[in-house]
């Protein structure tokens, strides 16, 4: 096989080993947004050095912002920021910069964006963040050159209702609230983790906001944060991921320091497949040897349910399965963007709307790939468990959420490497 910037696997090898789990990709972008609102240093352990940390820390420094890195401690210095515009070359390759508008708003009352890129994994539209911002006292305009551009004469607290949950949206409204000026109540926002994150680092910062981890924040706003050191939290769908990689190989594994609280959803599958966990001093121990059962019917949701950041991973187990499952998707139309791939190595998925319904057997290896992030993933774990060799092309895709995965993946005891 021969391919330019991708993975190599030798499938059907049963892992065994233990790998760390790395800071999480979610987390820490937001975070990083949120270093612009302290007029001071921002200093970000166990941050991981992904390619999307690596392109905000980028926007970050095209804004004024300084950074150093040591190891995995990344230092933001945010004294002189002397710019409020995104460059549309940057914004464009990453969905997160979006998380910018609240920063820009509330600490350059201006804020000058590309409408954001990344995984083309469906419609992602930006009318909740923009409406959160608007009701904040912000105001926006599309420019000629087809950027968004915001300003404000002051955010002010205000009553923000979502129609639905939105990570993304809810994350920039309490970046625009926690330096406005009164108090801000946000109901039927996003509960995920990385919302809650991000709330406990602004807490950590000198902010004031309470509600954490439940759908109704309120929020004093503060004149100014404060220098602050915080520690980015272990990546639940990387650790999800290497469950996903042991369950398919039907091997075993010790996950180092992972997020449990955050992956029930994720460990309640794994047990209807069979497998077998146990956690104790900050240990994750998995036994996948009868992760061979198929599910009948699961889906996707917001938090707590099954994140769909998983779900093309799983899907690629359940080709595995003895006999049939369903996945339904609710977040994203396109999720399913990896099924053709997974064909190729000889998966047996139906697709009716957003329901896969898959018959599990076996899978062959083949040249394959990545077309997004997660995908890619899921097809880096279907070829450890297909037969024989599989090449997953365009990795880079795969490097913005993973530091390493197939360093990862050898130290759990897989054969792959990188080219």
């Amino acid at each position: 096989m021969c391919g330019l910037g991708g993975i190599r696997i030798t499938g059907g090898i049963p892992l065994e080993g233990e790998v760390r789990i790395q800071g999480s990709k979610n987390a820490a972008l937001p975070v990083m947004a949120a270093a612009l609102l302290n007029r001071g240093t921002t200093v970000l352990k166990g941050c991981p050095r992904i390619a999307d940390v690596l392109l905000m820390e980028e926007v970050l420094k095209s804004l004024g912002a300084g950074t150093s890195w040591q190891g995995d401690t990344l230092e933001i210095w945010a004294r002189n920021i002397s710019c409020c515009q995104v460059e549309k070359k940057l914004g464009e390759r990453m969905r997160s910069s979006i998380v910018l508008l609240g920063s820009l708003l509330g600490r350059c009352k201006e804020a000058v964006l590309p409408f954001p890129g990344g995984c083309v994994i469906g419609s992602r539209p930006i009318d909740l963040h923009l409406k959160a911002l608007r009701e904040l006292g912000g105001e926006f305009v599309e420019t000629e050159e087809g950027l968004l551009y915001g300003r404000t004469r002051g955010l002010k607290g205000a009553e923000i209702s979502f129609p639905r949950p939105s990570v993304g949206a809810t994350q920039n409204a309490v970046l625009g609230a926690v330096c406005a000026q009164g108090t801000t109540v946000i109901r039927g926002g996003s509960r995920e983790p990385e919302v809650t994150w991000l709330c406990r680092f602004l807490n950590q910062a000198g902010g004031k906001i309470g509600g954490i981890g439940t759908s109704c924040l309120t929020i004093q706003g503060v004149p100014r944060l404060q220098d602050t050191v915080f520690t980015i939290p272990a990546d639940r769908i990387a650790a999800g991921t290497y469950v996903c990689a042991s369950a398919i190989t039907r091997g075993k594994g010790i996950l180092l320091e992972p997020p449990i609280k955050e992956m029930g959803a994720l460990l309640g599958a794994y047990e209807k497949i069979g497998g077998q966990y146990a956690y104790n001093s900050g240990k994750l121990f998995l036994c996948s040897q009868r992760a061979y059962r198929p599910v009948r019917w699961m889906e996707t949701g917001v938090y707590p349910g099954f994140p769909t950041d998983l779900q093309s991973v799983f899907l690629a187990v359940l080709t595995r399965a003895w006999g049939w499952s369903q996945i339904k998707e609710n977040i994203f139309e396109d999720r399913f963007k990896v099924v053709p791939q997974l064909r190729k190595m000889g998966a047996q998925i139906h697709l009716e709307g957003q329901t896969a319904r898959i018959r599990g057997g076996r899978l062959s290896g083949n040249i394959v790939r990545a077309e997004e992030l997660r995908g890619g993933a899921a097809l880096v774990v279907a070829g450890l468990g297909a037969q024989g060799e599989t090449y997953v092309e365009d990795r880079e895709f795969i490097e913005r959420g993973y530091e390493d995965i197939s360093r990862d993946l050898n130290c759990l005891g897989a054969r792959t490497e990188k080219d």
